[in-house]
Formats: structure tokens, C-alpha cells, sequence
């Protein structure tokens, strides 16, 4: 889509107005200034997918659309999960869970962890239902993101 400002609202409303939920939502500039790639996750029946399609590419701002559910795909999402540790026990096993989860603790204090963590979001789902023995003090994830495998692309 068009890295301008509203496009974005204009995408949002189009879901809104229609009754459609947008479950993850992320928008970011591309190598190309004037472009920005909006990845949105929405669930319905093969006909509504169809229908959401024609109404984004009725949109000005956006330049193309691609269902990325059609192809091979690789998604990531990212999460950041802060731990509270009253004990020192506790800061082992957290350590331990989140390497076996291939996560990386990027802020300690004397009490807390923050974890950072990215694959599927299955799998942060897995980490923090693993975690549920501890104190969760916060949890903050970036929305999926998506990209085709091989040689199938996006550009204009």
C-alpha cells in the first residue's frame, strides 16, 4: 500500500464497515520509501476472503494484493513476555523454558525477565500457557507477519 498518511484508517474501515475482524494487524515501510507492507490476519468462508480481496483492490492506496494462504508460507510473530522471579529457583527454570523455546532474555533485574521470542504463533502460544506456573507480569506481541516461500514475490 501507499506509505501515506489515512491508508491505513482506509484499510481498517474498510474491515470495520463491513463486520469483518482483523485479528493481527502489522504495517511497516518497505526498501521502496513511498511503500509500506501491511500484513493482515482475517478469518471467513472462502466467499467472504474472496469478497475482502475485491474491496482492498478497490482501494486507491493499496497498490497489490496477494493471499498469502494460497502459497507456501513462512510467518513469524514476535513477542516480548516479562516474568517476575521472587526466587532464585524460579530464574533457572524460566532460563531454562525459554532456551528450549530458542528465546533470549533481553532485560533482567533482580526480580524480573524479559524474553523476547518469535516463530508461530502457535508456539508463543505454548511458551506462555509453559510459563503459566509463573508470575506473567506483562505480554506485548507484534501481530504475524508473512512472506511466501521460494520464488514467489510481492514487488510492484
Amino acid at each position: 500500500m501507499e506509505n501515506e498518511s489515512g491508508a491505513l484508517s482506509r484499510v481498517v474501515g474498510l474491515f470495520s464497515a463491513r463486520g469483518y475482524n482483523i485479528e493481527s494487524l502489522s504495517v511497516a515501510p518497505t526498501d521502496d520509501d513511498s511503500l509500506s507492507r501491511l500484513t493482515l490476519v482475517t478469518r471467513g468462508s472462502e466467499q467472504i476472503v474472496e469478497q475482502i480481496l475485491k474491496q482492498l483492490n478497490k482501494l486507491i492506496e493499496v497498490v497489490k494484493v496477494t493471499n498469502l494462504s494460497e502459497f507456501k508460507l513462512i510467518e513469524r510473530e514476535m513477542m516480548l513476555i516479562k516474568l517476575e522471579a521472587k526466587r532464585p529457583e524460579s530464574m533457572t527454570v524460566i532460563k531454562q523454558i525459554a532456551d528450549v523455546f530458542g528465546g533470549k532474555v533481553i532485560d533482567l533485574s533482580n526480580k524480573t525477565f524479559t524474553i523476547e521470542l518469535s516463530g508461530k504463533g502457535e508456539k508463543l502460544d505454548a511458551f506462555i500457557e509453559t510459563m503459566s506456573e509463573q508470575i506473567i507480569l506483562e505480554v506485548v506481541r507484534s501481530g504475524c507477519i508473512g512472506i511466501a516461500r521460494g520464488n514467489v514475490t510481492l514487488k510492484v
